[in-house]
C-alpha cells in the first residue's frame, strides 16, 4: 500500500504516517519514484504505534517495534542506462544528419560560385576582345598613313549664332 492509503485504513494523515515513519527512523520500502510502499508487517508495526500514542505514549519516547531491517528501493538503472542510450544514440544520428546537411549546403555554395566565376572569367574574355577590337581600330585611325576621312557628323553644320551684346539687348539696338 502507498502512504494514503494506509492513512485512510488508520484514519490519520497521510503526513501523519510520513512523520512517524522519519521521526521513529523505520525502515520502510520506498517505490522508484521515492514514495514509501508499506507492507503487512509494516501497517502492523504503525497500528501499535498508533495504539500507543492512544494510551499516551509521546511520539518521542516510542522506540522502534521491530528489528531494523535494511531500507529496499527498487533500482530501474538497467532501464535507465537503455533510454540513456537509446536517447544518445538519438543525438549522435541527429548530429551526422546536420553535419552531412551542412556539408551537402557548402557543396552546393561552392558549386554555385564556381559557376559564377566562370561566367565572370567569360565576360572578361569578351570585354577583353572587344576592347582589343577597339584599340586596333582606334590605332588604324591615328595612323597618319591612312587616307582614310572620318566623318564623325554627316547631318548639316549648325549655323553659329551671333552673341549680341547686353546693351543692345536691353535697349534693342
Amino acid at each position: 500500500m502507498n502512504t494514503s492509503e494506509v492513512a485512510k485504513l488508520l484514519g490519520v494523515s497521510s503526513s501523519t504516517i510520513q512523520r512517524w515513519v522519519k521521526q521513529l527512523k523505520l525502515p520502510m520500502e520506498r517505490n522508484e519514484r521515492g514514495h514509501y510502499f508499506f507492507n503487512n508487517e509494516d501497517i502492523e508495526v504503525l497500528k501499535k504505534i498508533q495504539g500507543q500514542i492512544q494510551n499516551g505514549a509521546i511520539l518521542q519516547e516510542i522506540a522502534p517495534l521491530q528489528e531494523k531491517k535494511p531500507r529496499k528501493g527498487i533500482v530501474k538503472q538497467a532501464e535507465e542506462n537503455q533510454d540513456f542510450e537509446k536517447l544518445a544514440k538519438k543525438v549522435s544520428e541527429l548530429e551526422l544528419r546536420l553535419y552531412d546537411k551542412a556539408d551537402s549546403v557548402a557543396s552546393y555554395q561552392l558549386l554555385q560560385h564556381r559557376r559564377e566565376i566562370e561566367e565572370l572569367q567569360n565576360e572578361v574574355k569578351e570585354l577583353t576582345h572587344h576592347l582589343e577590337t577597339l584599340q586596333s581600330q582606334f590605332n588604324e585611325l591615328k595612323d597618319p598613313h591612312s587616307n582614310e576621312s572620318i566623318v564623325f557628323d554627316q547631318g548639316k553644320q549648325k549655323k553659329k549664332t551671333k552673341k549680341k551684346n547686353i546693351v543692345s539687348v536691353i535697349f534693342g539696338f
